[in-house]
């Protein structure tokens, strides 16, 4: 099945969900989504209930890469993002698996979302997940996949999928402050810990974690200052974004290493505590509000473990902390850059919290270097040479194009003609039109809603074209119960794709589009768009509503049509090679805006 208009509001899922006798008879949805153009394929489940049949049998399946973690779907839930799978889910009961790669962000809803853009190992790993899943779920009763229980699960080299009930989390953290305050207690004991060397070890955490953190949380601030044109890419993940991840993760390394410098007269062992500390709380956290991130907690296991051994052992064996470092090194960094991937640069703050957290997960491995103020410097240019290329990559070329927006706005009622564009930084292309006369949103900011709330940013004064507006007719004015009834025709004298229609504060009890309702949680949380109507075909919008008797009627509507750049009256150059549309934003349109008061 191949849902389209998923951006519009889900509507293909929707409409199969809702409309096709089909549906009686789907059992599991194996959804295969791609915001981006590469990177791994991640699985994360949706469900009513529990995951837990659910995941047994996707190990049963035995995929061949699997990817995946319940952390994922955790934070899944958490934004405002939703699959077509989500329609079957929470409309028809329907459960099921979504497979989506999210690398190469930029290239999502663009232009160059395409076939020839595509990395062929994503496309491989798709398949993958379809096959194997495919031939299992076939011989399965797909009547017996709810559950009540949910599983923490991640994936790890060799063990593949490891997984546990939701049961154990408490416990497991309990058992690890157990251990924890039994390691603190016998190390003072034995004077092998000592209480001054605890205190002093914190310093160095605290310090690289502020430090670290900071730097993360400011530092898209910063780049956009220094080179804003990345705000034009609205994805929030430039070309050059992983050069940027590497930059930072090499700058927090090094901020880590020159802590040392603050610890030269701490034993390993006293260092170790405040670390363990600071993950314990962690663990608890996400044990309290993210259950599904809770297998952090077996890297802390492993750092316990590092500190039993050096209560022990001054000068512990080299090969035993590797082992003992392992589960931090596979299970841990992966969501260094994972997190900036799928949330943007915006986000660096995690990719420098999380290696300065995964550093300290490693003190028993890290510690034994000498030359630490070297490997710092040595990280300290490695971020360097990393900024360097990535401010030689940040130039907008043909195969990594700058986003560019224009459209040309009509006001039918005032006889007035306006340029404007979304873009922070425009293109020579989108100036040229423009002209130097631009000045800043002003009454232009509500024109049109887009995805991600982006305002027009610069407008200039254009020649006034004849662009016919709708024809709006009052069908039915009637008065009842207190309630004005309007029955209001909309018909387009031009081919037309969109028509977007806003309301005063007037407030609306009740409406239908073409026959269509709108929901009365809706109309209350709608702000002042009360509808958008994609169009086919020119159809004409029929639109009843009921305001409170007496009330004014005060209609703003905006119709949009995509073929500015072809229109005969306009007269404007393609756009060069390292140019491409805006994605997100109404685009190389024609708009009128036309007002209705009766």
């Amino acid at each position: 099945l191949i849902t389209d208009a998923e951006e519009l509001g889900l509507n293909g899922a929707d409409l199969f969900a809702n409309g096709h006798p089909w549906t009686s008879e789907v059992g599991l949805i194996l959804n295969f989504e791609a915001r981006g153009s590469g990177g791994p394929s991640y699985m994360f489940m949706e469900t009513n209930r529990g995951n837990e049949k659910l995941l047994k049998e996707f190990v049963r399946a035995k995929p061949t890469f699997p990817v995946t973690n319940s952390l994922a779907y955790s934070i899944y839930k958490l934004l405002p993002n939703d699959t077509d799978l989500t329609v079957f889910r929470e409309d028809q009961d329907i459960e099921g698996f979504n497979f989506a790669f999210i690398d190469d962000h930029y290239d999502y809803h663009s232009v160059r979302d395409s076939y020839e853009r595509l990395d062929r190992n994503s496309l491989t790993h798709q398949g993958s997940y379809l096959m194997p899943l495919l031939l299992h779920f076939s011989e399965t009763d797909l009547g017996q996949l709810k559950s009540l229980n949910d599983e923490v699960y991640f994936n790890i080299p060799v063990f593949d999928l490891v997984n546990y009930p939701f049961d154990w989390i408490w416990p497991m953290w309990f058992l690890a402050v157990g251990i924890f305050f039994v390691l603190l207690v016998f190390g003072l004991k034995k004077k092998t810990l000592s209480a001054k060397g605890i205190l002093k070890g914190f310093i160095p955490v605290l310090a690289s974690l502020l430090i670290n953190g900071s730097i993360g949380y400011y530092i898209w601030g910063l780049l956009t200052a220094v080179y804003p044109e990345y705000k034009d890419i609205l994805h929030g993940f430039p070309y050059n974004g992983h050069t940027y991840i590497l930059a930072f993760v090499f700058l927090s390394l090094a901020v880590c290493f020159w802590m040392y410098r603050l610890v030269k007269s701490i034993a390993l062992a006293d260092l170790l505590i405040a670390p363990a500390l600071i993950w314990l709380g962690i663990c608890w956290g996400v044990a309290q509000y993210l259950p599904g991130a809770s297998f952090f907690v077996i890297p802390l296991y492993a750092l316990l473990a590092s500190l039993l051994v050096m209560l022990y052992q001054k000068e512990p064996d080299p090969l035993l902390m590797w082992f003992l470092a392992l589960p931090a090194v596979f299970i841990y960094a992966p969501f260094i850059a994972m997190f900036p991937v799928a949330l943007g640069l915006k986000m660096m703050v995690t990719a420098t919290a999380f290696t300065t957290l995964g550093f300290w997960l490693l003190a028993p491995l890290t510690a034994r270097y000498t030359g630490k103020k070297i490997l710092g410097t040595i990280s300290f240019l490695g971020c360097l040479a990393a900024l360097i290329i990535a401010h030689f990559q940040s130039d907008f070329t043909p195969e990594n194009a700058k986003p560019t927006s224009l459209v040309y706005i009509l006001d039918t009622d005032e006889k007035e003609a306006r340029w404007a564009t979304y873009e922070h930084e425009p293109s020579n292309w989108t100036s040229a039109t423009l002209g130097k006369e631009k000045i800043g949103p002003d009454k232009m900011n509500n024109v049109i809603y887009s995805k991600y709330g982006s305002r027009i940013t610069y407008s200039a004064k254009a020649p006034i074209k004849s662009i016919p507006g709708p024809v709006v007719t009052i069908e039915n004015d009637t008065t009842l119960d207190q309630k004005r009834i309007l029955e209001i025709g909309i018909f387009p004298q031009r081919t037309v794709n969109r028509l977007d229609v806003y309301t005063d504060k007037t407030p609306v009890s009740e409406a239908s589009v073409n026959g269509i309702e709108l929901s009365e949680f809706y109309l209350k949380q709608r702000g002042t768009r009360l509808f958008t109507h994609y169009i086919s075909d020119n159809d004409s919008t029929m639109l009843k509503l009921s305001i409170p008797a007496g009330a004014e009627l005060n209609l703003t509507l905006y119709e949009a049509s995509n073929d500015l750049l072809k229109h005969p009256l306009m007269e404007i150059p393609p756009r060069p090679e390292d140019n491409i549309p805006m994605p997100f934003v109404l685009n190389d349109a024609i708009i009128t805006k036309k007002t209705i008061r009766h």
